[in-house]
């Protein structure tokens, strides 16, 4: 079986989380670091908030932050734009009789709107949600997690994500992953390289 990240690999949306995250900070009065970055970026809505709040030291609370953040985002992913390649090669993947499934920390209404606005609800038999279940993709509980929910073995599961840490957390449990290139991240690309079972550039390379 196949599961597909949302952000960053199937949908060009990488971008809006970084503008976000520094409106956020400048209606602070804060700079954007590396270090709040690497804090917020690939995990789930709740653990980013927690960390916004300790790092930036905010007095409000995460409900407070999250819902800061659900309203500057909000209308943008139902605008969200296909990354090169990935509908020819969904194409290919269903004609080739390809179980296929999204594994996402987005915002479960920000990918259940990029999903109906682009159509592609008819190429996955569903989507495992981080943020439900409550764990990173880092962690290898969440893949045999997203394996037993389609009845499969996570050797028999295949990863495509634009997240190091989520690529690893998949073949701690078994699984193969290729890593997908996004320019956001393009400073992970030579350790995907070595680490991962394959790496795409672009799913165009695939078609």
């Amino acid at each position: 079986m196949l599961f597909f990240d949302l952000d960053g690999t199937l949908i060009d949306t990488n971008g809006i989380w970084k503008d976000v995250d520094r409106e956020f900070l400048a209606r602070r009065g804060l700079p954007y670091t590396r270090a709040y970055y690497e804090g917020v970026a690939h995990t789930i809505f709740p653990l980013a908030a927690e960390f916004t709040k300790q790092y930036c030291n905010l007095s409000e609370s995460c409900e407070e932050i999250m819902a800061e953040w659900m309203e500057m985002a909000e209308g943008l992913y139902a605008h969200a734009g296909l990354k090169d390649g990935v509908r020819a090669f969904l194409d290919r993947c269903r004609a080739a009789g390809e179980r296929m499934a999204v594994v996402t920390s987005s915002v479960p209404e920000h990918c259940r709107a990029a999903l109906a606005h682009l159509e592609l609800d008819g190429y996955f038999e569903g989507v495992v949600f981080a943020q439900d279940l409550g764990l990173e993709k880092r962690d290898a509980a969440l893949w045999r997690t997203a394996a037993a929910r389609f009845g499969v073995s996570p050797e028999d599961c295949t990863v495509y994500d634009d997240s190091l840490a989520a690529c690893q957390g998949a073949q701690a449990a078994g699984m193969g992953a290729v890593g997908v290139y996004d320019p956001c991240f393009a400073e992970d690309e030579p350790v995907m390289r070595a680490e991962c079972d394959g790496y795409l550039r672009s799913f165009a390379e695939e078609t």
